[in-house]
């Protein structure tokens, strides 16, 4: 009986990670342990509302009684942490949020699982493992001709958020290397697809277009991302969820690098197609002071989850953009529950 733990199922990641599961039975059941915070939607799983395979748990994973407690009640065979403050604009305003979250609550999860972990049976401890979902980000920032970030690549994070992301990464393999445990680490380039909350480059740009909104874009545009569509990096979690070798970390990528103003290009062609009323969309791009510190590029070698593990991405970034604008465009009573809290899509940070 396969039962797995994910951390921030509420959350963009989780929450596809999760209907995943339940959609291709992978799993016996699954308990979503989720703070709900701004970016954590209910909305997300709702057609798992009555599914008794899901069950969910409104938690910090910071807080230990409640998250020992539930471990111990749901007897994971796998914990999977999504949880965690992830937008890099949000960090340079406020760090603090991303050093208890990503950092110390990252640790109080792994003290939990360790306690859960020492009273497993040997099949158990055979059996169990940890995976903690990462960013690419905390490799730091890529020249135009420089090899890309692979699992050996040195950490050099220069913001908030991929310092905290880093932080926990290593707190992660400290585990497996003093205490034994079975861990796991993935760290992926930049995502994108449905349920994404719109603070974020893609779903915003979508947005604000199709409310005649300027398209706000950092800088010249030049910065360079690797594009990865969300249902491909959960089939790569899942992946070396089953098959990855305890203690390994496996770099997930979409082998898709698209400047910034690419990507927002590509949104304005698509939109010009389908709601060609407003067209051409491109005439709301406005260019706005640069983030401080931005990142230059990121870009991901997966060959080596490729090579072991037999995963790479279907999507091309042609299809998965023209089936994540279809989805925003198909899905306006999302959009706008989504945006009524404080959030009203300004971009965020300096």
């Amino acid at each position: 009986m396969k039962s797995i733990i994910v951390t921030g199922g509420l959350g963009f990641i989780g929450s596809n990670f999760i209907r995943m599961l339940l959609n291709e039975n992978l799993c016996d059941s699954v308990l979503n342990i989720d703070k709900q915070t701004y970016a954590g939607n209910p909305e997300n799983l709702i057609e798992f509302e009555k599914d008794s395979r899901c069950q969910f748990l409104k938690a910090d994973i910071g807080d230990t009684d409640k998250v020992e407690s539930a471990i111990s009640e749901f007897c994971p065979t796998s914990i999977i942490n999504f949880a965690a403050e992830s937008h890099v604009d949000r960090s340079i305003d406020t760090p603090e949020p991303f050093v208890e979250t990503n950092v110390l609550g990252t640790l109080r999860l792994l003290q939990s699982s360790r306690n859960y972990f020492s009273q497993l049976e040997e099949k158990g401890k055979n059996e169990f493992r940890f995976l903690h979902v990462s960013t690419d980000e905390v490799y730091g920032s890529l020249e135009k001709d420089d090899p890309a970030f692979c699992e050996t690549t040195p950490y050099a994070p220069n913001s908030p958020y991929s310092a905290s992301k880093a932080g926990a990464d290593h707190l992660v393999r400290s585990y497996h290397h003093t205490f034994g445990m079975p861990m796991l680490t993935t760290n992926c380039s930049n995502n994108y697809g449905p349920y994404q909350f719109p603070e974020k480059l893609i779903p915003l740009m979508i947005l604000n277009a199709l409310e005649g909104k300027n398209l706000p874009i950092y800088g010249d545009g030049a910065n360079i991302r690797d594009w990865l569509h969300v249902e491909d990096h959960c089939r790569g979690i899942f992946t070396v969820l089953e098959k990855g070798r305890v203690g390994e970390t496996y770099c997930i990528g979409g082998d898709s690098e698209k400047t910034n103003l690419e990507v927002v290009d590509t949104i304005c062609r698509a939109l010009d197609q389908d709601r060609p009323g407003n067209a051409p969309h491109e005439k709301l791009k406005t260019f706005v002071k640069d983030r401080p510190g931005h990142d230059q590029r990121y870009a991901i070698d997966f060959s080596k989850i490729r090579n072991e593990l037999g995963w790479e991405p279907r999507y091309s970034f042609a299809e998965g953009m023209a089936q994540t604008v279809d989805w925003y465009l198909n899905h306006s009573e999302w959009c706008e529950n989504v945006t009524t809290g404080k959030y009203q899509r300004e971009r965020l940070g300096v």
